[in-house]
């Protein structure tokens, strides 16, 4: 079935995408605003996966102090073009970002950035609590990867659970500004200050 003028304007205004994809993917979902937004997300998820080798070198430094002063955060991330950095979209993200940072105190921006001597030794600490088990050594070995994978969610900004939306993680927002925006947009890093704490 062929979409009218006024289901695609509303699709668009609802994902930001182009006129001929809203078009196409209200074709797909047979009408249905809301599966057409799911089928817009996941290729816009596509896309923005591709966009990802990208260099990003332009971009904003956000930054947020709490209201009682005790709490300070900085934040850069980084775009294609200074066009992108400009727009609303770009500066909600950076300020979402600062939010994130100065609540939920990650210490690296994602997995990769953790020092392998602290994977390793979390690793070492949880098969030394499982060592008087009587479990397979394939459980062992996925009960460690569970623990890993919960210890990346703590303390890596991108795997924590969004702090308005916790079903989703922060990566997912990042991925969908990345759909809206068409460019490829890099958390290249932060500080987090606490009032009378030692930064690493």
């Amino acid at each position: 079935m062929s979409a009218t003028a006024k289901e695609v304007f509303e699709l668009r205004n609802l994902t930001g995408a182009g006129v001929m994809d809203c078009k196409k993917a209200l074709e797909e979902a047979g009408g249905d605003i809301e599966k057409a937004c799911d089928i817009l997300r996941r290729k816009g998820l596509e896309t923005a996966a591709k966009k990802q080798g990208r260099v990003a070198q332009e971009g904003l430094i956000g930054a947020y102090v709490h209201t009682d002063g005790k709490i300070g955060v900085l934040v850069e991330v980084n775009c294609e073009t200074d066009f992108v950095a400009r727009t609303d979209e770009f500066r909600y993200l950076v300020k979402e970002l600062t939010l994130q940072v100065a609540a939920q105190a990650p210490r690296w921006v994602a997995p990769e950035n953790v020092p392998e001597e602290i994977k390793k030794k979390e690793e070492e600490i949880y098969r030394e609590q499982l060592k008087d088990s009587n479990k397979p050594e394939e459980v062992k070995q996925k009960i460690v990867e569970g623990k890993m994978k919960k210890f990346f969610e703590e303390n890596c900004l991108l795997e924590q659970p969004y702090i308005r939306e916790p079903e989703k993680k922060v990566k997912d927002l990042l991925m969908e500004t990345i759909a809206k925006l068409g460019e490829n947009i890099v958390v290249r890093r932060f500080v987090r200050y606490k009032l009378g704490e030692d930064n690493e």
